[in-house]
């Protein structure tokens, strides 16, 4: 029903008790249904979506019982969110790997975000929930854009909670790569123990490095096989960083392949005149963890994506 005395279709929402813990900006976003992230942080920002009468900021944690204030959103506002595409839909549709009833788990196509902002009108996240209207789908992580391979969606609040705190865990869920690396690296596992901080260049992009005053990270790489003098690897990392990989590879002296930031441009150019590979050359293999107290056990996995098979054949 309206409020009175704020504008027709204001709507007022009670926080139900699943939902105890979650961002507001989350919470928006399975409210306001089809509203783009970028115009939920908007409305946050300008004070039209309220918290038990007060403003709040996109990242409040919200409780059990909290009255939220929801403006209308009008169809035809700026930035609305328009219909995807059916093609990307069913691109989304059949990149579905694994469901239950408490996740779905998709191998992600290399170039679509995780989720839509900063002039991406569809991520994962937007897309799955065309797809599934009405069922309330959560990222529980990410994966950079030109990075392919394994995420995982929560279909029930009680598995979220569940992931985020095995995410936040140390080793709390066990994580492999697969990654083309510039070089030879050395045989063996080569450990790379080294903090790694998140600075902005110009213009907002983020550039992550080696730093003493970075937060812990560590990954360990295993070489696979040799094509064409580049190192095939495993990577299995036991923190999250933003680009963790990308950076550590870096930090060796072997890039992952076809990373235009944190590689060398020329061997990028010539691995694509070679292979024909054109993008980052880094895939999620497979996540391992366990819910309900190490009783439902998971062993995900998604197939090598078919243009990094494709490149990798080439090399030889």
């Amino acid at each position: 029903m309206a409020d009175q005395t704020n504008p027709v279709g204001v709507r007022h929402v009670r926080v139900p008790d699943d939902r105890d813990g979650q961002r507001l900006d989350n919470f928006l976003l399975g409210q306001l249904k089809g509203a783009p992230r970028g115009l939920v942080y908007k409305l946050v920002r300008s004070g039209q979506v309220r918290v038990n009468g007060k403003r709040a900021k996109a990242e409040s944690r919200l409780s059990a019982g909290d009255d939220v204030r929801l403006p209308p959103v009008k169809p035809d506002e700026p930035g609305q969110a328009a219909v995807p595409p059916r093609a990307l839909l069913e691109r989304m549709q059949a990149s579905i790997v694994f469901e239950d009833r408490a996740l779905l788990a998709i191998s992600k196509p290399s170039g679509v975000a995780s989720h839509g902002g900063s002039g991406i009108s569809f991520g994962v996240i937007e897309l799955l929930r065309a797809l599934r209207p009405g069922e309330p789908l959560e990222l529980v992580h990410r994966l950079d854009r030109d990075t392919s391979g394994l995420m995982v969606i929560a279909k029930k609040r009680s598995a979220l909670l569940q992931l985020q705190a095995l995410l936040r865990e140390e080793g709390g869920i066990g994580k492999r790569y697969l990654a083309l690396l510039t070089g030879r690296l050395p045989d063996g596992t080569l450990t790379v123990d080294a903090p790694l901080h998140v600075g902005l260049r110009q213009g907002g992009e983020r550039h992550v490095r080696v730093d003493p005053t970075g937060k812990p990270s560590r990954s360990h790489f295993t070489v696979l096989e040799r094509r064409g003098g580049q190192s095939y690897c495993e990577v299995r990392i036991e923190t999250g960083r933003t680009h963790q990989i990308r950076a550590h590879a870096a930090h060796l002296g072997h890039a992952v392949a076809g990373d235009d930031k944190y590689g060398d441009p020329e061997v990028n150019r010539r691995l694509r005149d070679k292979a024909g590979l054109r993008r980052l050359f880094l895939h999620a293999a497979s996540l391992e963890f366990a819910l309900d107290d190490g009783r439902s056990p998971y062993v995900l996995n998604a197939p090598l994506a078919p243009d990094l098979a494709e490149a990798l054949d080439r090399l030889g």
